[in-house]
């Protein structure tokens, strides 16, 4: 009788097991999702605005009559870059997190100066996430600062509400300080890669804007052979060094 009754309890387990495992796995999945969400929203909507702001400053009005000089994520949300892109990238674990929205327009014939604004408008995207790494790490601080007393009856209910806090400000840290690194790379469309074609003199500026319509294909390429890994790699391992010292 006992092994049967044994035998009913692992056969039970076994059936419940994949259940077990999905839920778990659900549940991490929930738990990345709710800490990252957030972080990755705000980098990739003030990267764009902070384009079509500068852009509009420096006398193209296009961004702000096309009603992109707001910060209300559903005027910059791409399907694909802001939703499907991050999730999938949280679902199989990968060991970075990366997204993109839909890229703010910009009529660089309309800037006073337009080869010369053109590096300015490239800029002001990557300039914004490291002032957004800037302030998460500070952010960050303020709440590792925080004292917890043992006597405290509030201190688990502090701590419950200043943890996921404290991880989605580390998440935004990483997530900004890949996003410049990333379009900083001196490829058109990438930022970098404008700001290469602002600065070089006639006719190398122009031999490298025709690489643009190519650009995404080379991104991709170098993507998949792990090359680009190793060219961001010792920038953004640089940069998380120096907010990491910070703390």
């Amino acid at each position: 009788m006992g092994y049967r009754r044994d035998g009913r309890f692992f056969l039970v387990f076994l059936l419940r097991l994949p259940y077990l495992l999905i839920k778990r796995i659900m549940e991490e999945t929930i738990r990345q999702i709710s800490i990252w969400a957030l972080p990755v929203l705000v980098a990739i909507v003030f990267h764009e605005v902070a384009h079509g702001w500068v852009a509009f400053r420096l006398g193209d009005p296009t961004a702000a009559r096309m009603g992109r000089l707001t910060l209300n994520p559903l005027s910059h949300i791409d399907l694909f870059g802001t939703i499907l892109l991050p999730l999938f990238l949280i679902i199989v674990r990968a060991p970075f997190l990366f997204g993109y929205a839909k890229p703010v327009p910009v009529n660089f014939y309309n800037l006073n100066h337009p080869k010369r604004d053109m590096v300015w408008v490239a800029l002001a995207g990557p300039a914004t996430n490291i002032l957004l790494a800037l302030g998460s790490v500070l952010f960050l601080k303020l709440l590792l600062s925080v004292d917890f007393s043992p006597r405290d009856p509030f201190s688990s209910l502090l701590l419950a509400i200043l943890t996921p806090l404290a991880l989605m400000a580390k998440n935004s840290v990483i997530i900004n300080v890949v996003l410049a690194v990333f379009n900083a790379f001196p490829i058109p469309p990438l930022d970098g890669g404008r700001v290469v074609v602002g600065l070089l003199p006639e006719p190398h500026s122009s031999t490298v804007a025709r690489i643009e319509p190519y650009g995404f294909l080379i991104i991709l390429l170098l993507l998949m052979t792990h090359v680009l890994d190793v060219l961001m790699g010792p920038a953004i391992h640089f940069l998380l060094g120096i907010f990491d010292g910070m703390l």
